[in-house]
């Protein structure tokens, strides 16, 4: 997906492991964009306020690119995660720390894991590989993405709504 709407949906799906979903998305027409590499997100905030917000600040570096991402509060919905998000390149990293410090924001969270994207029109299929098990994401418009679910032949109950940044720490690495 080239440009992202203001509005993140998405859902994420448990998975036992990312290679057997590699032909199944294929079957789908979706294909490999971003062959599976390493990503590291840093979360930011300052004194708490936009965790207290409901909201993040995250950086992000990931093929090739760094991005700043804002996201905020969670929209109610039963199975997708939904929230306003805003995205935007980075140039210069350690600028871009430095004037995140500067404003008062600090680093309160290191992610890693591996991801690969795949694309077809309406939605973007995303494997991860964290520390605590393999993911499927699914982010587009709620129809699509409720199709490949059950494309993939993924259950309701696979759905993961928490953020990886809650899983992180739930599994006592944040």
């Amino acid at each position: 997906m080239k440009h992202k709407p203001a509005l993140e949906t998405e859902l994420k799906l448990r998975i036992p492991a990312t290679g057997p979903y590699r032909p199944l998305l294929e079957a789908l027409g979706f294909r490999e964009t971003v062959p599976a590499q390493a990503e590291t997100s840093v979360l930011w905030d300052r004194n708490g306020e936009l965790r207290t917000a409901g909201s993040a600040l995250r950086t992000r570096a990931f093929a090739g690119q760094s991005r700043l991402t804002w996201k905020g509060p969670k929209v109610p919905d039963p199975i997708l995660k939904i929230r306003p998000e805003h995205e935007t390149g980075i140039e210069d990293g350690p600028s871009l720390e430095a004037i995140l410090r500067a404003l008062g924001f600090e680093p309160i969270l290191r992610m890693e894991k591996v991801r690969a994207v795949w694309e077809r029109a309406e939605l973007e299929a995303c494997l991860d590989e964290t520390p605590f098990g393999c993911y499927l994401e699914l982010e587009g418009e709620p129809q699509a993405i409720r199709a490949a679910m059950e494309g993939l032949g993924l259950a309701p109950d696979r759905a993961e709504p928490r953020s990886y940044p809650e899983l992180y720490q739930a599994h006592g690495l944040g």
